[in-house]
Order: C-alpha cells, then sequence, then structure tokens
C-alpha cells in the first residue's frame, strides 16, 4: 500500500505495528488527531487497514499501511527499506515514535502448556519487538520515544494466562534495557500495560460474554471494562512533548484492577 505520490508535511511520524485493529487501530488514529503521520502495518487483513488510513485522512493525517508479520525476522530488513519508501513520500529521511503494538492471545496455563505455541509467542512478543526495533534504530530520530506493549497481565494472576503473562513480563524488562541503551541518543522507551479491553483479542471474550465483562467490571475500581478509547489516546499522550521527561517506566492503564 505504497504510492509514489510525495506529501509535504512537518508533523512527526509515528510507526504503529499491528494497527489494523483493536487498539493498534485506536492508537494510529489518535496519533492522528494529535497531528502525527502514520506508518502502521497489518499482517493479512489489507481491506482494515485500507480503513484505518482512510479515518488518518479523514483526521487530515498522513497514512502508509505496510504488511508485516512480526513473528518472521527475517523480513526485518525488507520492512525497513518499505519504511525508507514511505518516508520518502512523507519527504522525511527518519520517523519520531515507534509503538511496538502487535500481538497474539494465547489461553495456555503453566500445565498445560504445548512448547510449539510457546515458542510462537516469543516469536511475536519478545523476539520480534527486540529485533524490528534494533532494525529501525538507524531511522528513529535522536531525541524519539518508543512505546512497547505489555498486559496488567505481569501483575495480576489469572487462569490459562501463564505463557502469555511471561512473554509481556519480558517485554516489560526489555523495555528498561532500551531505554538504559538507548539514552545516550535520548531515545525515550517505556510500556504500557492494558488490562482487559474490549475488543476482539483473545475471540472479543471481554467485548461479546456478557459473565466475562461482569467479572472484569467488578474487580475494576472504576466499574467497567476498559474500552479502546481509553489506551490509544494515552499512548498518544505519552509519545507527545508534555511526557519528555517520563522514561523507562511501567504504566498500567486499567481502571484499577485488582488494587
Amino acid at each position: 500500500m505504497l504510492n509514489n505520490d510525495t506529501i509535504a508535511s512537518s508533523a512527526k511520524v509515528a510507526i504503529v505495528t499491528g494497527g489494523s485493529r483493536g487498539l493498534g487501530r485506536n492508537t494510529v488514529i489518535s496519533l492522528a488527531r494529535r497531528g502525527v503521520d502514520v506508518i502502521f502495518t497489518y499482517k493479512s487483513g489489507r481491506a482494515e487497514a485500507e480503513e484505518v488510513a482512510a479515518c488518518v485522512r479523514a483526521e487530515g493525517r498522513n497514512a502508509v499501511a505496510i504488511q508485516l508479520d512480526v513473528a518472521d525476522s527475517a523480513t526485518f530488513e525488507s520492512f525497513a527499506d518499505k519504511v525508507r519508501q514511505a518516508l520518502q513520500i512523507f519527504r522525511k529521511e527518519r520517523f519520531d515514535f515507534l509503538v511496538n503494538n502487535a500481538g497474539t492471545s494465547s489461553g495456555m496455563s503453566f500445565l498445560n502448556a504445548v512448547e510449539e505455541e510457546f515458542d510462537a509467542l516469543f516469536m511475536v512478543h519478545v523476539k520480534g519487538p527486540f529485533f524490528l526495533t534494533q532494525k529501525l534504530l538507524p531511522l528513529i530520530n535522536d531525541g524519539g520515544r518508543i512505546v512497547n506493549i505489555s498486559s496488567g497481565l505481569t501483575r495480576v494472576v489469572m487462569n490459562n494466562r501463564a505463557a502469555y503473562g511471561t512473554m509481556k513480563a519480558a517485554v516489560e524488562t526489555m523495555t528498561r534495557y532500551m531505554a538504559f541503551e538507548l539514552g545516550s541518543r535520548k531515545i525515550a522507551v517505556n510500556v504500557v500495560a492494558p488490562g482487559a479491553i474490549a475488543t476482539d483479542f483473545s475471540g472479543g471474550v471481554v467485548r461479546d460474554n456478557p459473565e466475562v465483562n461482569k467479572a472484569v467490571s467488578n474487580m475494576t475500581a472504576l466499574g467497567r471494562a476498559g474500552l479502546p478509547d481509553d489506551i490509544g489516546p494515552m499512548i498518544a499522550s505519552l509519545l507527545s512533548e508534555d511526557n519528555r521527561w517520563v522514561n523507562a517506566q511501567r504504566i498500567e492503564v486499567s481502571g484499577g484492577m485488582s488494587i
């Protein structure tokens, strides 16, 4: 979904992985509403990606959607080349913000964990963002910002989330090391940990199952399950100059789950 039309813009540019659905979609649109142009990825839903790009344009900003499977690190070099092409469209050489959002769900407990599925989760949630960020570092501006996405499940233990929670705990540690090593370039790196959100994630269980939604609401201080609009604007705000001195932090956005 690249084209050859160049777009003159003084706006900041963000890359959001997994930007065609759920929290990624909301983040892309929230950034556009703050005047940020966006390069976002989708795995297979081209029609969904085109719809998100149209939403960005409706906000008066520019968007480029690029196909990417974050589990396939062998494609990261070619993805970086496509990012360079997209930046040329924006008449830019570098981008400013990276949101490592793409992810998959898992219902594995410790006792029923299957090694093949565990490895697949690792590729998406840990190895993918680790090496994708490394590959994109030459293209991110000094003074830029990175946000990784974790989960409230690193703090609150629930049934059938052992593998998923373990991966997200690794993301949180990875974030601190990124912040430490990228500090010399004045790149701030933080991790956002959403609580249970009513999206199509995990088969839409929080959104579509009234019993699950009620259970989440009952354990949340603010009395309801989270919505995408609770997360995307927060991430966009974290990337703004208002939060330039926030670095190496885990920020839970859960409405106060299990406090």
